[in-house]
């Protein structure tokens, strides 16, 4: 630009009026030369070279030799030429990060010095304009370490800015493995409720999501449950919501809404808890003491049992006994041996501990399974219907699964209607890990909602006969093997799905 203007003005204006006045010829020939090495240089910057500092280095050479000469040709240091150079003092000092900055300002200063004084020593210039051309290199040298102690600043500014982004960058992947680490399902929306980033725990407390288009992932997209909570969280924070029931993975899950501003205007950040394991937990804790004392009392009573059990048939044995007293006979053996079922299920609460995990083939276990059930239950085989959508093998305790799923059975044909396929064995697999769901399904009434929550909790049972002991167990020793015993809500009748590891174990 500057060489531009110095050719427009000494072609468009008389040059006594502007610049070149002094030397027309040499002017007009500078500027032309200085007008095509800024060109050059323009050229240069775009092709990357040479290296940036060479070429910082050329150009405030060129600028320094072509302005004094065209200083030269216009009068010397009076005619304000001078000052281009500052700015390109200036602007290499903070383009260059203050590198070489004092050596163009002396370079500036040489330059100009020496300028004057060919002047005086060939054209009779006036030796107290030395004054002018002292003035303009303290410039120069101000300029210069003021764009140096700048350009400091900018590059410990830089630094800091650059560490910091280091740190941030840090921080959000620890940020992103706590996420991804926790036991709780996190998930953030924002105000348009589309999922802006979630853990993998989402998708196994709430399923794997429908996504219509690629990329618009929406929280209605995994529960319209938790869609409308979200809504109605956000005008009243202080709503308090029952436990959610999701029914893609039948877990009973928590929600927890934190805002992601004060105002609640861009996002909110959700928890998902799985009631499941704190269910457990507190069962685990509540009953630690409780199985500690039932063992002992178990132990302790067994032998007494036994003793009952015997003089009670030695008296029923005996000659000349009325009705009345083998009645009354027969109810104590009863009651006998329904304490002694009693005190062999609280001793097998120790085999938990003992699970010898294998790699099963359903198909082929489920098969004989049925007909051992059927011939020791003595009811048709018919009634029991199998059905494999997988032929993966699972990990389990051979026994405890034949344990676990009499009593099931036994359950089921008590409650079913007791005809042809009344009790189904359903295997799939699902849609999250390496887990396999077996099924037991009837078609009687199901559960009563009300009494749901007590299914697996020791002593509650609706039958008179009953020990309340088989869901608890059976839910132990699935833990022991690694598996879990849920009731589901989905089948007409009643259905308990019991979640296996896929093999290989």
């Amino acid at each position: 630009m500057v060489g531009g203007v110095s050719l427009v003005s000494f072609a468009f204006f008389e040059p006594a009026f502007l610049f070149g006045n002094a030397d027309p010829g040499h002017y007009l020939a500078y500027s032309a030369i200085y007008t095509a090495l800024c060109m050059t240089s323009v050229y240069l910057i775009n092709k990357r070279w040479p290296p940036f500092s060479l070429q910082v280095t050329f150009q405030i050479v060129t600028d320094i030799v072509f302005i004094v000469t065209l200083m030269a040709a216009s009068g010397g240091a009076s005619s304000g030429l001078g000052l281009l150079l500052i700015v390109s003092l200036a602007s290499s000092g903070l383009i260059g990060r203050g590198r070489l900055v004092l050596f163009y300002a002396a370079l500036a200063s040489i330059a100009v010095l020496g300028m004057h004084t060919m002047r005086v020593w060939d054209q009779g210039a006036s030796v107290g304009e030395y004054f002018h051309a002292g003035l303009l290199s303290m410039g120069f040298f101000a300029i210069a370490w003021l764009a140096h102690t700048l350009a400091r600043y900018t590059l410990a500014s830089e630094r800091l800015a650059v560490q910091r982004g280091i740190d941030l960058k840090n921080l959000a992947q620890v940020n992103q493995l706590v996420i991804q680490d926790m036991q709780d399902g996190v998930m953030v929306v924002n105000a348009e409720d589309k999922v802006l980033q979630r853990n993998a725990q989402v998708e196994k407390l709430l399923g794997s999501a429908e996504v219509p288009q690629p990329g618009e992932l929406r929280l209605v997209d995994y529960s319209r449950q938790l869609e409308e909570r979200l809504q109605r969280w956000r005008v009243d924070p202080d709503t308090l919501f029952e436990p959610l029931r999701v029914a893609a993975t039948n877990k009973q899950v928590r929600v927890r809404f934190v805002p992601v501003d004060a105002d609640r205007s861009y996002g909110a950040l959700i928890f998902l808890e799985d009631l499941s394991k704190v269910q457990a937990q507190a069962q685990q804790i509540k009953l630690a003491a409780l199985g500690r004392l039932t063992a002992n009392i178990a132990h302790e009573i067994r032998n007494p049992l036994s003793a009952i059990g015997h003089a009670t048939q030695l008296l029923q044995e005996g000659p000349g006994m009325d009705k009345t007293e083998a009645r009354l006979l027969q109810i104590i053996y009863d009651n006998s041996y329904r304490i002694e079922r009693l005190v062999q299920d609280v001793l097998q609460l120790n085999r938990r501990d003992r699970a010898q995990v294998e790699e099963i083939n359903l198909g082929s276990f489920l098969k004989t399974f049925v007909e051992e059930f059927c011939h020791g239950e003595k009811i048709p085989v018919a009634s029991l219907a199998i059905e494999l959508d997988t032929d993966q093998a699972i990990c389990f305790d051979r026994f405890h699964l034949s344990q676990v799923l009499w009593n099931l059975c036994r359950n089921a044909w008590r409650h079913c209607q007791q005809l042809d396929g009344s009790i189904r064995l359903c295997v799939t697999q699902a849609l999250y890990e390496n887990i396999v769901q077996l099924d037991v399904i009837d078609d009687g009434p199901g559960v009563e909602p009300a009494v749901q929550g007590q299914l697996f909790e020791p002593f509650f049972t609706t039958d008179s006969k009953g020990t309340g002991l088989g869901l608890y167990i059976a839910r132990e020793v699935c833990e022991a093997s690694g598996a879990t015993l849920e009731y589901v809500e989905l089948a007409p009748g009643g259905q308990f799905r019991i979640c296996c590891r896929g093999a290989p174990c």
